[in-house]
């Protein structure tokens, strides 16, 4: 144990530029491995949510619009992330949901590949694209084709001209498998088809690469490793090639050319805004904003380094301490995002005793013990007492105790 203390003593050491762990309000009697489904509150973020209550809305009012540049909020804070994920500046903007952003790029893809009948997608995508691509699919008289990421290009060649979109996660939400952008993205194209990516588990703590890997259309939230809050609105990308065609299917006054001539006809603007419907919920918005700045002056491939480095770490001291559950996670580095899926038939009540000793981690169907590694807030320190504290669950067989067993309504 003690060499596992000083090992973790010394990636702490090594990796203590990308530390921002003093930048974040998070209770010291909790280990929190659940910064991939709701991100922890950074000071900046809830300085700012006061301010923009207190001071923009309370004092300026309806002149905030102007005087604190809230209109132009939804792309400055698009450009932000942009630079996560690999984005020139004028591609992404933050607006809507990561369900109706879907919506809109599925809608859009149809359209820039007319004649074609076939939207391809994961069947273990996060619920809500599934649900999302249906109902689009059932509006435009498309098909969609369920099939595994690691079958997905083998597909696409047969489907060939009938394929309209690859719509992809680029992380799994329940395994932390990361799929290769670039390879899928390429094999669409050469059947003339486009690929959409769901970013929701990589961004912030993957150097996507959107431009480089030749990304069509990107979605993702805003409230997960970005911590921008419960709700923070989600973002879309699409990439400067295709801004001309991308004929969206919500057609909001936001999204228009000219907002303030009131036009009763549409004329979508030439940039990015296009994406744009109504308006922005600013509180959540620029919260957002402000969570991003725990950013500033970080290179994305060290935060991925630290990252590695702490969930390969995690893996090593549950090998040391003598966890031999099944691994749904890859272990390779290239294979894995920022999480660690551990396999128990009672997995819900294994999370549950967790929980009660302050390590924060989630639950997925059937059997899925999920634990995200933040790396701007997690330490190896941290990754160790995790660690031991799986290892005694386990052991003493914590998870049986009846009140760990009672599901609650919302997991």
């Amino acid at each position: 144990m003690s060499d596992l203390t000083e090992r973790a003593r010394q990636l702490d050491a090594t990796h203590a530029h990308t530390d921002r762990r003093s930048q974040f309000r998070i209770p010291e009697d909790v280990i929190y491995l659940d910064g991939n489904s709701l991100g922890a509150l950074s000071t900046a973020a809830a300085e700012t949510a006061a301010d923009v209550v207190s001071r923009q809305w309370g004092g300026q009012l309806i002149r905030a619009w102007n005087e604190s540049d809230w209109w132009g909020a939804p792309e400055r804070v698009g450009d932000t992330i942009g630079a996560l994920v690999g984005a020139a500046p004028g591609q992404v903007v933050v607006t809507d949901s990561t369900s109706v952003n879907l919506f809109k790029v599925v809608v859009a893809a149809s359209r820039m590949r007319p004649g074609r009948s076939t939207v391809l997608t994961d069947p273990d995508s996060f619920p809500t694209d599934l649900y999302i691509t249906r109902s689009a699919a059932d509006l435009l008289g498309l098909t969609v084709e369920l099939v595994p990421v690691a079958e997905a290009a083998g597909r696409i060649a047969e489907l060939g001209s009938s394929l309209a979109l690859a719509s992809y996660s680029h992380v799994d939400y329940r395994t932390g498998e990361l799929w290769d952008l670039e390879a899928l993205t390429r094999a669409a194209h050469d059947v003339g088809a486009l690929a959409c990516w769901d970013l929701c588990h990589s961004a912030g703590v993957v150097p996507v690469g959107l431009d480089d890997g030749g990304a069509d259309f990107a979605i993702g939230c805003g409230y997960k490793y970005l911590s921008g809050g419960p709700g923070a609105p989600s973002f879309v990308y699409v990439a400067q090639r295709h801004l001309a065609d991308f004929d969206s299917p919500l057609t909001g006054w936001q999204g228009h050319a000219s907002p303030f001539a009131m036009s009763r006809d549409y004329e979508p603007a030439a940039s990015i805004t296009r994406a744009r419907v109504g308006t922005a919920p600013l509180i959540s918005l620029l919260t957002l904003e402000a969570a991003l700045t725990a950013f500033d002056g970080l290179d994305l491939q060290e935060v991925r380094r630290r990252s590695l480095s702490l969930t390969g770490f995690f893996l090593e001291c549950l090998g040391a301490l003598g966890v031999d559950l099944p691994l749904a996670t890859p272990r390779e580095d290239e294979h894995r995002g920022s999480q660690v899926s551990l396999r128990h038939p009672e997995a819900y009540a294994v999370v549950q005793a967790l929980i009660a000793r302050g390590v924060i981690g989630d639950f997925r169907e059937p059997d899925i013990v999920r634990l995200g590694f933040a790396p701007l807030y997690l330490s190896h320190a941290d990754a160790l007492a995790a660690a031991e504290h799986v290892a005694a669950v386990l052991r003493d067989k914590e998870y049986e105790r009846p009140e760990f067993r009672t599901r609650a309504a919302v997991t």
